[in-house]
């Protein structure tokens, strides 16, 4: 058993729950998939976003095994709609995990997915996505901006996005208030068949993710090898406790796997 794993076997008996289980290694052969159909305006060039742009390669395999455990695992019982991505530190791939993790989903006909930059501190999937951080998130909480004027259609799938908005002087005071909680509960009703996806800040250094951690149904949580420690995760996992604990994404993980048709970014590795 792996230290992570050993992290997450505690956190789950401090909770009472059952672990998580991290499926085992098996071969998935890639289907071909046609190039996405994109809103005017938004080209996904990143080649960062490998389930979209590289979808043969090891790293978009393990973003659709990933997929694949999350739909699983939140349709057991009652539909967990609202999940975020996070990580202890900051650098560890939580951003590119959610977004990579978004477009998988949008790219199955019956998932209709909302992705939320909810990182305001330093909000990066505009980037990831070749758009503008215009009208967003921070617009409609402070502003009272509607959020179906914030919302950008993608035109990959179903996969609508909302950018983090404009800067704020006070993130941590705006993500405790009842007005925050108010908008993503209404949120995650009005898009009750639809997965919410939301990269936060990380846990450690800022107050507002465990917040926000106490309203949404599910929690991925992303280890970079070599930056963080095992304190670190279990210092996280207390902090977040009370939310299911989905699982961990081991991002930029050493492989000895060497299949030719098969390569890795490390930078996009999970």
């Amino acid at each position: 058993m792996s230290r992570i794993e050993e992290a997450l076997e505690k956190a789950a008996k401090l909770r009472g729950e059952s672990t998580f289980e991290i499926p085992a290694k098996k071969t998935v052969h890639s289907i071909h998939k046609p190039p996405p159909m994109t809103t005017p305006g938004i080209k996904l060039t990143n080649q960062l976003l490998v389930t979209v742009n590289d979808p043969h390669t090891q790293a978009a395999e393990e973003y659709s095994k990933l997929k694949s455990v999350i739909v699983k695992l939140t349709q057991k019982g009652p539909f967990m709609n609202m999940l975020m991505v996070t990580s202890s530190i900051g650098s560890e791939g939580k951003s590119l995990t959610a977004v990579n993790l978004a477009l998988s989903l949008a790219q199955e006909f019956d998932h209709t997915v909302l992705l939320v930059d909810a990182d305001i501190r330093n909000p990066s999937l505009h980037r990831y996505l070749g758009i503008e951080n215009s009208l967003g998130l921070t617009d409609c909480l402070i502003d009272g901006a509607d959020v179906k004027d914030a919302l950008i259609r993608t035109g990959v799938g179903k996969l609508s996005f909302l950018p983090a908005g404009r800067d704020v002087p006070n993130p941590a005071e705006v993500f405790t208030s009842k007005r925050m909680r108010d908008f993503f509960l209404e949120m995650k009703n009005r898009y009750h068949d639809r997965y919410i996806i939301i990269d936060t800040p990380p846990v450690l250094p800022f107050a507002e993710t465990r917040s926000l951690s106490a309203i949404v149904d599910g929690i991925v949580l992303v280890a970079k090898e070599g930056l963080v420690t095992l304190h670190n995760i279990e210092e996280t996992i207390e902090c977040i406790k009370g939310t299911p604990m989905l699982g961990i994404v081991y991002n930029a993980a050493a492989t000895e796997f060497h299949a030719d048709r098969y390569h890795y970014s490390r930078e996009g590795n999970v």
